[in-house]
């Protein structure tokens, strides 16, 4: 029955997207040619040109859609993500509008139009599939739609995705029961439908959708067993691998030859297509920062220059991405310094080595300013584990378990982990399981999120000193 119900949910949304795809069209059509703010003099397009491309257009935009998985069940997947693919599919949805034009020779399209149209369409797409998930959560709460599963395995894994099931009553699972070889009977108000041999008599009974298998190591030897008897009966399974609790990150399965890989983090910014995105935001931000914070830039210069002797931009040595180091650029905020005291003495409250005003402009992140040239120059991101210095990377790899992990992604200006509150002398172990949720869930909504809560709340922080 779930099987129908996604089929059925799959085309209605397919008809629904095409529909936001054309009405966002007629919009941005609307403003275009009578808007006030973008309505010019001159010749135009009749309407019945300005559509002729979307007979092209539109579907791309759902094969997009279709190959970022935006048609997959999202009952179990966070909102962010699924915003964010849709922002990409946006993305490369208008790029190809673009093209096409350029290809037909369309040379009297509207540019403006284009820009008004990705706005409104992606306005559109975002609000409609918070309706939709908002709706089906709904129902599912209510006990319709439900996805009816079996669990094979009475595991410490078992009850942690029991608890998990129950925490989440929206994401519309209803667990018929569990099979064990072990027990005779469970206390946490699910039905022990019994021994393991018993599932395909329990999946010809019941009208069983998912099996999730929580086996022990110890009993893995029963696994081809199982899973026959799910494909036998055309049940979909799932593994819930009991040596996930020895895997400390998101794993991934990949293949070389034909032989399946586990890999035990999965870094989205290792995709070619996330990199190229999330470069390009950090070029196009970084250089309108540049212009936007200059006056700041030279009047802080300017101060530096006449309160105490010295260089004004001051660099040190930080390890970034694939743990090579490079030059990270600040203003200068303390005294000249030996360069021992510079590379091994950690910032304090009170430090004596901090000037007056440096204590002003570390305080609200003036100091780190310059920073956006160091974006510019592709050594560190916008958004990022904040880099810290080779001495200190020595001795926290040592003392703190996947310390190291941060390095795998271009480090930042500022990051999930200082929004958070964990900068300055705060807990580093803290610091790092937030960089690692930062690297394992990157995406642009995530980038987005981040930024406003630095603009809003993370220039000035009590733990900046």
């Amino acid at each position: 029955m779930i099987k129908k119900n996604q089929t059925i949910l799959n085309t209605f949304m397919v008809i629904i997207d095409a529909l936001v795809l054309f009405i966002s069209f007629y919009i941005a059509w609307y403003m275009r040619m009578y808007g006030k703010t973008f309505k010019f003099e001159g010749g135009f397009l009749s309407l019945r040109q300005y559509l002729l491309p979307l007979i092209v257009v539109i579907p791309v935009y759902l094969i997009l859609y279709g190959y970022l998985r935006l048609y997959d069940t999202q009952r179990n997947k966070d909102i962010y993500g699924e915003i964010s693919k849709l922002i990409k599919a946006h993305v490369l949805g208008i790029i190809f509008f673009t093209m096409f034009l350029f290809g037909i020779k369309e040379i009297d399209y509207s540019r403006v139009l284009l820009l008004i149209f990705i706005v409104v369409s992606m306005t559109l797409s975002i609000a409609e599939r918070l309706i939709i998930r908002a709706v089906l959560r709904a129902f599912r709460k209510s006990g319709f739609n439900l996805k009816y599963i079996v669990i094979v395995g009475h595991t410490d894994l078992a009850e942690q995705f029991i608890d998990l099931l129950k925490e989440n009553k929206h994401w519309g699972y209803s667990i018929l029961g569990v099979l064990d070889d072990n027990i005779e009977n469970l206390e946490n108000g699910i039905s022990y439908l019994g021994k393991t041999e018993e599932l395909e008599n329990v999946l010809t009974n019941f009208n069983v959708d998912e099996v999730y298998i929580t086996l022990s190591l110890k009993e893995y030897s029963k696994l081809k067993k199982i899973i026959y008897v799910c494909e036998k009966m055309g049940v979909r399974t799932q593994i819930i691998p009991d040596y996930y609790k020895y895997i400390p990150a998101k794993p991934y399965v990949e293949e070389i030859g034909g032989l399946p890989i586990i890999n035990i983090r999965y870094v989205p910014l290792d995709n070619i297509l996330n990199k190229i995105i999330k470069r390009t935001f950090d070029i196009i931000l970084s250089s309108i920062a540049i212009i936007i914070a200059s006056p700041i830039m030279l009047l802080t210069a300017l101060i530096i220059k006449l309160t105490s002797p010295g260089p004004i931009i001051f660099t040190q040595e930080r390890v970034g991405l694939n743990g090579n180091t490079f030059k990270m650029y600040k203003f200068r905020s303390m005294h000249v310094q030996k360069d021992e005291e510079e590379k091994t003495q950690w910032t304090t409250e009170k430090d004596p080595r901090k000037t007056k005003f440096g204590a002003l402009i570390r305080k609200t992140s003036i100091d780190e300013l310059p920073q956006f040239f160091n974006v510019l120059n592709g050594s560190m991101s916008i958004i990022g584990p904040r880099p810290e210095r080779p001495y200190f990377v020595d001795k926290f790899k040592e003392e703190i378990p996947k310390y190291m992990v941060k390095h795998q992604v271009r480090p930042g200006i500022t990051g999930w982990a200082q929004v958070n509150g964990w900068r300055g002398n705060t807990s580093i172990e803290k610091r790092i399981e937030y960089d690692i949720y930062y690297i394992e869930n990157w995406n642009l909504v995530l980038d987005l999120k981040i930024m406003l809560l630095t603009v809003f709340s993370g220039f000035v922080n009590k733990n900046a000193y």
